[in-house]
């Protein structure tokens, strides 16, 4: 039995995971981003065959590969010389509701134990899912979050930051 799913629906229960999984993997037009991966969810969600584990792992999936798609298209790009652009269009939307400490924290993790931690928390997704997603083996996987998570814990807590 095939269900039919409506694109506006996933956009609207993912989007807010799925632009929070970009930003925190340091994709500089995240928003950019977050319209091709809601892009190719509207012209092929009606392929996604299975329950709504299988649309949010499809659409991860998607995500994670138009921001390595990002990625390897600004490092295709020319660096400019000289000062910086100035902003004419006006500032990018605030992050204010992403807790500033935590964004930090995160940052200082590798690539590989950041991406696990969205996957994961992010994006909500099984570890079998996200060992699935990554091309890597379970083991694999609960190691990179295991690390990830103790770095965390410590980036975090109140002995390294007093104030909180």
């Amino acid at each position: 039995m095939r269900v039919t799913r409506d694109a506006g629906a996933v956009y609207r229960q993912l989007a807010p995971a799925v632009l929070g999984y970009l930003r925190a993997q340091g994709v500089p037009d995240a928003e950019d981003v977050l319209g091709e991966v809601f892009y190719q969810v509207a012209r092929d969600l009606h392929r996604v065959r299975g329950d709504d584990i299988a649309v949010r792992k499809w659409v991860f999936t998607v995500a994670r590969h138009r921001a390595v798609d990002d990625a390897r298209r600004r490092a295709r790009q020319p660096k400019l010389a000289g000062g910086p652009i100035p902003d004419v269009a006006g500032s990018a939307p605030s992050d204010d509701f992403v807790d500033p400490v935590l964004l930090a924290a995160l940052r200082r993790l590798t690539p590989d134990q950041r991406e696990v931690v969205l996957l994961r928390f992010v994006a909500d997704l099984p570890i079998e899912v996200v060992a699935r997603i990554t091309r890597r083996r379970i083991g694999a996987v609960k190691a990179l979050q295991h690390r990830a998570l103790a770095q965390l814990a410590l980036a975090v807590s109140p002995a390294t930051h007093p104030a909180l």
